[in-house]
C-alpha cells in the first residue's frame, strides 16, 4: 500500500465562494491522506488568490495544465455540470484518478461515455454522491442491515429543492435550462434518492414519475427580475425496489413552512425516520429516530464513529468521510466510494423518470461494469 499523500488538483476554485471552497477544501484539510497541490480558475488572479489562501503549491488559469501536471494524482471537478464532460474527459485522457461532482454529465449518454473511458483507462473514479457518507445515512444503512426494522416493507421520502421556488440566486439561472441536466429532479432529488437507496442496499426494479411545472415564473433575488420557470418544481415518484419493497417520494421547489426533509423506513419489526429542517440531504442537520414494535418513537444518537469523531459538523463533513473512503480505494484498490458506474445507474433512474409520464418504467441498468 502506498502511504504517500495523494496530490489533489481542484478545477474551479474561488477564494470566497463556491462548493469547492465550502465543501471540498475544508474536507481535504482534515485528512492527512491528501495534499492540496494545485488549483485552477479561468482567471489566473483568482486562482493565485485561492492558492495563497488555501496553501496550494500551483495555480493555473487552464484546466489542461492542471490535469497534466506531474504533481496532481487526483483531479477534482467542482464546476457547473455543463463543463463536467469536457473536464473529466481531459483528466481521464491524462490517466488521472477523478472525483467529479454529481451529476456526472448533462445526459445519460455523457455519463456512459465517461464511465466507459474510465474503465478502459483503468483509473479510480468517484462521483460526488456524498449523502452515502453522511453520518445519519451511514447509520441508517447499518440499522437496516442489522435488522432494526426487520424486513423492509416500504420507504417514503419528502424533500424540498430549496431552489426552484419563489426566488432563485442569479448564479443558479443555468438550472432553468432543462438541457443542462441540473434541475431539481437531477440534483437535490438525485442526491437524496441515492442516499436512501444506498441505506436500503438496493435499487429500483421499476419506477413511475410525474414531473409537474406548477410555477410559471421565478424572481431573481439580486435584481428582482421575473424569469420564466420552464423546469419542474414538483416531482412525484413511486416504484418497486429490487428487494420487493415499495417506495414513494415527493420533492417540491423552494422550502416548506412544514416538513422540508423526511425519510421513513417501515419494516416488519419497526420503523426508522430521518428528518432535517433544510430541504434535502446536501445540507445536513439530521435527526434519526426509530422504534421497534412495542416501543415509543425516540431519537437514536448517531455514534461518533460515523464521522463526528473525526470531522467537524457542517457541509464538509460527509465530503470528508467520502474522501477518506476514496483514499482507501486509490491506495488499496477497494470500492468504498461511489464510482462512475454508480453515477450511470442514477442517471438511468432519472432518465426513466423523465420518460415515464406517470407510467411504470423498467430502469434497464447495465451490469457489465460491476
Amino acid at each position: 500500500m502506498n502511504t504517500d499523500a495523494i496530490n489533489v488538483g481542484i478545477i474551479g476554485v474561488h477564494p470566497e465562494k463556491g462548493w469547492a471552497t465550502a465543501g471540498h477544501i475544508p474536507a481535504l484539510r482534515q485528512l492527512g491522506q491528501f495534499r492540496l497541490s494545485a488549483i485552477s480558475h479561468h482567471r489566473l488572479d483568482i486562482a493565485k488568490a485561492a492558492s495563497a489562501k488555501f496553501g496550494a503549491e500551483h495555480a493555473f488559469d487552464s484546466s489542461e495544465a492542471l490535469v497534466t501536471h506531474p504533481d496532481v494524482d487526483l483531479v477534482v471537478v467542482a464546476v457547473k455540470v455543463t463543463r463536467h464532460k469536457e473536464l473529466v474527459l481531459n483528466a481521464l485522457t491524462a490517466g488521472k484518478a477523478v472525483f467529479c461532482e454529481w451529476p456526472l454529465g448533462m445526459t445519460l449518454q455523457d455519463a456512459v461515455e465517461l464511465r466507459d473511458l474510465a474503465m478502459a483507462k483503468r483509473v479510480t473514479t468517484s462521483i460526488g454522491l456524498q449523502t452515502r457518507s453522511a453520518p445519519a445515512f451511514a447509520y441508517l444503512r447499518d440499522l437496516v442491515t442489522e435488522g432494526f426494522a426487520g424486513d423492509v416493507l416500504s420507504a417514503s421520502m419528502i424533500g424540498s429543492g430549496i431552489l426552484w421556488g419563489a426566488t432563485l440566486p442569479e448564479a443558479f439561472t443555468y438550472t432553468l435550462d432543462r438541457t443542462n441536466g441540473a434541475a431539481m429532479h437531477n440534483v437535490p432529488f438525485g442526491h437524496s434518492i441515492d442516499g436512501l437507496l444506498h441505506a436500503l442496499d438496493t435499487r429500483f426494479e421499476s419506477v413511475a414519475g410525474t414531473l409537474v411545472q406548477r410555477r410559471s415564473e421565478i424572481c431573481i433575488e439580486e435584481t428582482g427580475v421575473m424569469m420564466p420557470l420552464p423546469v419542474p418544481d414538483q416531482l412525484l415518484v413511486t416504484g418497486r425496489l429490487a428487494n420487493g419493497a415499495a417506495i414513494t417520494s415527493h420533492f417540491r421547489g423552494g422550502l416548506s413552512l412544514g416538513t422540508n426533509f423526511h425519510v421513513e423506513v417501515n419494516g416488519t419489526k419497526g420503523d426508522l425516520i430521518i428528518t432535517s429542517p433544510v430541504g434535502y440531504v446536501g445540507i445536513g442537520g439530521f435527526t434519526v429516530r426509530g422504534a421497534r414494535r412495542g416501543e415509543t418513537l425516540h431519537e437514536l444518537s448517531v455514534p461518533a464513529r460515523y464521522g463526528a469523531d473525526r470531522f467537524e459538523e457542517g457541509p464538509s463533513q460527509a465530503v470528508a468521510v467520502g474522501y477518506e473512503r476514496l483514499a482507501t480505494d486509490i491506495r488499496s484498490g477497494t470500492r468504498l466510494s461511489p464510482t462512475f458506474g454508480d453515477a450511470v445507474d442514477l442517471h438511468r433512474l432519472i432518465d426513466a423518470l423523465e420518460r415515464s409520464e406517470g407510467a411504470p418504467r423498467d430502469i434497464g441498468y447495465d451490469v457489465h461494469w460491476r
